[in-house]
């Protein structure tokens, strides 16, 4: 059977994918460059909040087998990859 964090994981790399299928839709059924503009930058703001809740789920899922340094490591590079993404 699969583990917990596995299946919250994977839920919402689903819910992920659903709703970029779905902006990708609702761009083609706007048909204008500043509208989808607008429906892109939504999506901008879902995929860190995705990043980040699946990585904490997983994090969780595993955080009696990895020691408290390796934690320290994987939230730094976390956190770059957010500052790299913004700047």
């Amino acid at each position: 059977m699969w583990e917990k964090a596995i299946i919250g994981m994977a839920a919402l790399r689903i819910l992920s994918g659903s709703l970029e299928i779905l902006a990708a839709l609702l761009i083609l059924k706007v048909n204008e460059v500043e509208k989808a503009l607008l429906i892109n930058s939504g999506l901008a703001i879902v995929g860190p909040i995705i990043l980040i809740t699946t990585t904490t789920i997983g994090l969780l899922g595993m955080s009696d087998r990895i020691s408290f340094s390796k934690l320290a490591w994987i939230l730094v590079g976390i956190s770059c990859i957010l500052i790299g993404v913004r700047k």
